[in-house]
């Protein structure tokens, strides 16, 4: 068996005995006579398993079993205890030790203690690694973004990962939603037990509870045997409810219940069923419309929205487009074995115009397209969005051709097209600037005059405004914020 380990007694003979009595197991061995020597060693090596006699003189037994546990949690510290000692011997177990052997041993007792305990050390070791490597898919890292609202998004999720508090993630399709469940997820307590996802939408009443509680053999046509549901498999971890706006209003009622008693039966069953799960939502739907509408309920809509997350579209933070361009990019090349290829400067100008309408998962679909078929040494507008490029014109929401300008009323080119030239007062008004203070300077200035036509054409009203220009209400208001627009500006 493979696995580092640190054999440690001021008894030189017991030590080579151990050490040739192990060596025919596999291990890669380490000797040290005193505590002193034993510290220096796994301070700047790595062992799985450290053997260590309780007493050593000046750095005692007890004394490497801590410094070794502060080094690495994962480390397995077997204790040689003398006849007598077993209270030492608790103690030491109580401070993190493996196990204990008091002496004397057989060699086989030894040698079925070492192997049990490497077993379990190497088996932390791996599953440590596999969740870093889980945390660096699904956790901060996969979700990319320098911009102001994806900033906040972080913070909201480092103050709230280690909780249990019911979150509800709102965003359009393609925004992300799922990232930042997983990131809660893989950055709280329970990221050692199972995330499971359920999409309400995918399913009819019937199979949604089957679905979410599981059922009894016999409870409906098909039920052959019993099933474990995803409350039941979630058990210690998350689940993550995407779509839930779509659920049927007698499952609401059923999932309303397992949130307040942390307790559910299964479908035909009628024993109650105890819980540990921590809940996260997801809809692109607007919840406060389908309260409204009687097509949600009100008590559970407050239940899951006890922290609200809600993550704008792309066109909302294009300054983070280059950034998720070049995630993508490095991605596809190692998904696909390709080398990255740059894009030249009219296809980042494409990503910069272009409306995504399928937000962050369009863009990804179009980075890993145009690397696969690109065939010069770049990545050609052509390449990534050969449908043709379109930019969204933000005054009418309707959808132009890259260097489309609309013609004014005599004939000429607007001044105020997506792709006309830029106006006169702005860009006096950013004379005397840097590049990026003049484009914070025009894009706020922008932003302003936009929400606040909005406002102003729907009376104040910041809901009707919101629908209008295709926002969330709460990301309208956010934007309000951040801008120093109140309603009464509006009026």
């Amino acid at each position: 068996m493979q696995g580092r380990l640190l054999i440690v007694d001021d008894e030189k003979a017991l030590v080579l005995a151990i050490k040739g009595l192990l060596s025919k197991e596999g291990y890669q061995i380490e000797t040290a006579y005193s505590g002193e020597e034993a510290v220096k060693l796994i301070e700047s090596g790595s062992f799985h398993v450290v053997i260590t006699d309780l007493s050593l003189g000046g750095i005692t037994g007890l004394d490497v079993l801590a410094r070794a546990r502060a080094v690495d949690p994962d480390v397995a510290v077997i204790m040689i205890t003398a006849y007598g000692s077993e209270k030492v011997a608790v103690e030491a177990m109580k401070r993190g030790a493996a196990d204990y052997l008091p002496k004397p041993f057989d060699n086989d007792e030894l040698r079925v203690v070492v192997r049990r305990v490497m077993e379990t050390a190497l088996l932390r070791r791996d599953h440590r690694r596999l969740l870093e490597q889980v945390q660096g898919s699904y956790g901060f890292e996969s979700i990319v973004g320098t911009s102001p609202v994806m900033q906040r998004i972080f913070a909201t999720i480092d103050k709230i990962a280690d909780t249990d508090v019911t979150v509800l993630i709102r965003g359009d399709s393609g925004t992300g939603k799922e990232l930042v469940a997983n990131a809660l997820h893989y950055w709280s307590p329970r990221r050692a037990k199972p995330v499971l996802a359920m999409n309400c939408a995918a399913l009819n009443r019937e199979l949604v509870e089957s679905e979410l509680f599981g059922h009894e053999k016999g409870a409906f046509t098909g039920a052959v045997t019993r099933r474990e549901g995803k409350f039941e498999a979630a058990h210690g971890g998350t689940l993550f409810l995407d779509e839930v706006g779509d659920m049927p209003l007698e499952t609401q009622a059923k999932l309303l219940r397992a949130i307040q008693e942390k307790e559910f039966e299964r479908v035909g069953g009628n024993h109650p069923i105890k819980v540990d799960v921590r809940l996260l939502a997801a809809t692109n739907h607007d919840l406060e419309q389908l309260v409204r509408e009687g097509r949600f309920r009100e008590d559970l809509y407050y239940r899951l929205r006890v922290v609200e997350v809600v993550i704008p579209p792309l066109a909302e933070r294009r300054e983070d487009i280059p950034l998720l361009v070049d995630h993508f990019l490095k991605l596809a090349a190692k998904r696909f074995n390709r080398e990255p290829k740059p894009l030249d400067g009219a296809a980042l100008r494409a990503c910069l115009t272009h409306a995504w309408r399928g937000n962050v998962r369009e863009l990804r679909s179009a980075v890993e397209q145009a690397l696969l078929l690109a065939s010069g040494p770049e990545i050609t507008a052509a390449d990534l969005l050969p449908g043709g490029v379109v930019e969204r014109n933000a005054s009418s929401e309707r959808l132009q051709p890259v260097g489309f300008q609309p013609e004014s009323r005599n004939g000429g080119a607007a001044s105020t097209g997506p792709a006309g030239p830029a106006d006169a007062s702005a860009t006096g008004a950013a004379r005397g600037l840097s590049f990026r203070e003049a484009k914070e300077q025009l894009v706020g200035d922008f932003e302003r005059r936009f929400l606040l036509d909005a406002l102003r054409r729907n009376g104040g009203n910041i809901t009707r405004a919101a629908e209008e220009v295709g926002m969330y209400r709460q990301s309208f208001q956010q934007k309000m914020r951040e801008l120093g627009i109140t309603p009464d500006d509006a009026a």
